[in-house]
This record gives C-alpha cells, structure tokens and sequence, in this order.
C-alpha cells in the first residue's frame, strides 16, 4: 500500500495518514501539498517586504534630494531679489544724473517748436489711420455678420427670460395651489391627477432657471460671448422634456375630465384670473414647454449661419443642434405613436362590443366619417348586399373608421351608440381588392 503522513508545525494537532490506490497518485498528492505549502508565501510575503524597503529608502532619498533643491530655489529667489534692488538703485541714480546733463544742453527754441508741431502731425496721422481702419471693419460683411450675431444673441436672452416667467406662473400660480388644494379636508382635486397634469414642470424650471443665468453671466461679459458649453449643460437633462412631451395630451385630458367637478373649475378659474397669468388658460401654460427644444433649434440654426468656419465654438454648437435635432425627432415619433394609440383606444371605447384589432399598437389611425352603403345593381335586379342586414331597396347610413390594416363599418343606434356590423363590419385591408371604374356611366 501507498502511504504519506502529513505532519503539522504546531502542538495538538494529530498528523494525517493517509493511503493511496497507487504510486503515481500518492506522487502526485504529496507534489500538490508540497506546492500548497504556506511556506511559499511566506517566501513572496519576504521578497515583497524587501521590494518596500527598498522602495521607502528611494522615497526617503528623493525627499532629501527634494529639501536640498528646495533650499537652492530659496536661495536663488534670494539673489534675485538682491539684484532687483541694486537695479532700482542704479536706475534711480541715472535718473538723478539725467537733469543735470540735460542742463548742460540748452535746446533751441525753433527745434523745440518744430518737434512739437511733429508730434501733432504724427497724432493726427494715427488718428485718421485708426479712423480708416475701423470704418472699414465696420463696413465689412464680418462686422455684419456679428452685430447678427450678437443680436440672436441677446433676443434669445429674452426669450429664455419670458420662458422662465412663463414656467414661473405655471409653477406657483398652478402646482402649488392645487397641491395646496389636494391636501385641504374636501379636496377638488387629488394629488395623482395634479402629478399627472404637471408631471415634472417644477424640474423643469429649475433647470432653465440655471441656465437663464448662465445666459446672463455671458452677456455680463460682452463683447467675449461663449455659449457651447451652456448647451453642454443642458444637453444630458433634456430627456425630463421627453416625459414631459410624452405625457402632454394624457395631461390635457386628465384636466379635461377634472373640470367636470364644478368646484375644481370655480378654483382653476379664480387662479386664472390672477394678473400674472394676463388673461391665459392653464392649458396655454402647459402648452409652452412643447415649443421649447424647437426654438432652441431654430436659435442655433441662426447662430451658425452668422458663425465663421474657423470660430473657436463652430464644432460645440453644431453638435448641440445635432443632438435637439435628435431628441426632437424622438420626441416627435413618441408623440405620434402614443397620439394614435389613444385614439385607437377611444374608438374601441366608442364601439359598445368592443374591437380587439384595435389593440394593435401597429395598427395606424387615418380617418373616419359618415359613409351611405348603397345596394349593388346588377343587369337591372338588385343583387344580394355583402355588408351587413341592409334592405334592398334603401340606402343605409354607416360610421366608417379607417386604419392602415383594417376598414371598420359601424351602425349607430338612436341612443348614439355605435354597433359593429355583424357581417362584414371588420374588414381586413389585406384580403381586399380597390377596383376604381374609369367608365363615366
């Protein structure tokens, strides 16, 4: 048999005997705790102590090096400073001298006359010179160009200061009256409809309060105006505008829907009648942040039109319209695609059975309206009406809806109710075939 014992370096611990089925794996075991020993650590443990010695004599030599070089800068400062000062000295001793040099030269009159009559001369050749030149920059279609230039400027400064006092009355005029409101014993309101209706247009004043600011710390320093890196800013928090944006018509419709509790309407309209809000709907206010990242876009189209190729701030504000040419597009599909699903989803609610192809959210809105199904003549005799119980000899009134893969036809009832046709009242697009007769008769 194949025995090892493993024998342990400290007291009260037994050694270990062990067996093993044959040479070679008895070998290999003892080769592995060999391999596992702890003294092997103790070894790099070693060798990496010595490295940090090492290390902390180099760092104790370059902090000697260090203090000596310091020492030598001290005392250079020190020999400078003497030199200063024997300079001064010098110089003020030329200047002592000078007087009584220039005593000793009596200048004549007619010199002193014609070199202050040169002096004019050359003043006024400057000055005219100058005249010239700044004329002509002012006259030079760069000139224009930056008076432009500047002026987009500051108008988007007061634009940016009318927004932020538009957000300013939305915010305290509205949001916090009604959350006042919503927290009051009978409220008009509760607190989910006034976060859905307001949804983050506090945060949204905030951030373009910071940046009206920006805007008016760069005027501050007119004629040197630097603008990209307010836009850079501005940029990474825009998606707040993407929430907003997305939730703008389910917050028009929820205030909808509150205006039917009369004390709600009696309390929006006493709000709107403060002087702040100058004659103005709650809906108008809500309506502001929509426009906003589109103006930002035209601005900067305006500013890189009278930016040179070569200005400090071309690339910045290019990839500043870049991106709110982005996030606009986005913005513009989510409204589009979120639009189409809320009316897809109001005419399912309109129809008192229900349509299930209508929870599609592929299925694309177009039209709708009143159509007159009329029964089809063939060789004279009326032939039988595929769509729906219709009489053979009147004309019925059908409410159509359109939608990019389906045709719906519906009956309504006197009480206003809209009935799916039970035969042929959902139609699949697909499986139709438009005939369009070019025969006048």
């Amino acid at each position: 048999q194949h025995y090892f014992t493993v024998l342990f370096g400290h007291e009260g611990q037994k050694p270990l005997e062990l067996r093993c089925e044959d040479e070679v794996d008895g070998d290999e075991w003892v080769e592995a705790i060999h391999q596992a020993s702890y003294s092997d650590i103790l070894i790099e443990r070693e060798v990496l102590m010595q490295k940090y010695i090492h290390l902390v004599q180099i760092v104790e030599t370059e902090k000697i090096a260090a203090n000596q070089l310091r020492h030598q800068l001290e005392d250079q400062d020190t020999e400078i400073e003497r030199l200063k000062s024997e300079i001064i000295a010098l110089n003020k001793t030329k200047e002592r001298m000078r007087p009584y040099q220039g005593n000793q030269e009596d200048e004549d009159p007619d010199i002193k006359k014609i070199k202050k009559v040169q002096s004019f001369m050359r003043g006024w050749l400057c000055r005219r010179k100058w005249k010239t030149i700044v004329q002509d920059y002012i006259c030079s279609p760069h000139a224009e160009s930056m008076r432009k230039r500047n002026q987009i400027v500051f108008n988007m400064v007061e634009a940016e200061s009318e927004y932020v006092h538009q957000l300013y009355v939305l915010v305290n005029c509205f949001l916090r009256p009604l959350r006042m409101a919503a927290s009051s014993k009978k409220p008009p309101i509760r607190h989910d409809d006034v976060s859905s209706i307001f949804l983050n247009s506090e945060t949204i004043m905030f951030l373009h309060e910071i940046f009206h600011q920006g805007l008016k710390a760069r005027i501050a320093n007119w004629p040197t105006l630097i603008l990209a890196d307010l836009f850079d800013i501005l940029l990474p928090m825009l998606n707040i505008y993407q929430e907003f944006v997305r939730n703008h018509q389910y917050s028009l419709q929820v205030l909808a829907n509150c205006k039917q509790n009369r004390d709600f309407d009696k309390l929006l309209k006493q709000y709107e009648a403060n002087p702040a809000c100058e004659g103005r709907m709650l809906e108008t206010f809500l309506t502001y942040p929509m426009f906003q990242i589109p103006r930002y876009i035209i601005t900067l189209h305006e500013l890189l039109a009278h930016t040179p190729h070569e200005h400090v701030e071309r690339k910045s504000l290019e990839f500043a319209k870049s991106k709110l040419e982005e996030l606009s597009r986005v913005m513009h599909d989510e409204v589009s695609d979120t639009e189409n699903i809320r009316k897809n989803l109001a005419i399912e609610r309109m129809i008192v059975e229900g349509c299930d192809i209508l929870l599609d959210t592929s299925q694309t809105f177009i039209r709708q309206g009143s159509l007159i199904q009329v029964p089809s003549v063939e060789r004279g005799k009326l032939s039988k009406v595929r769509l729906g119980s219709l009489s053979l000899k009147k004309e019925g009134e059908r409410q159509c809806f359109l939608f990019t893969k389906h045709f719906l036809i519906c009956t309504r009832s006197s009480g206003g109710k809209l009935h799916l046709l039970k035969t042929g009242g959902v139609l699949s697009l697909i499986e139709c075939t438009l005939i369009e007769e070019t025969d006048a008769s």
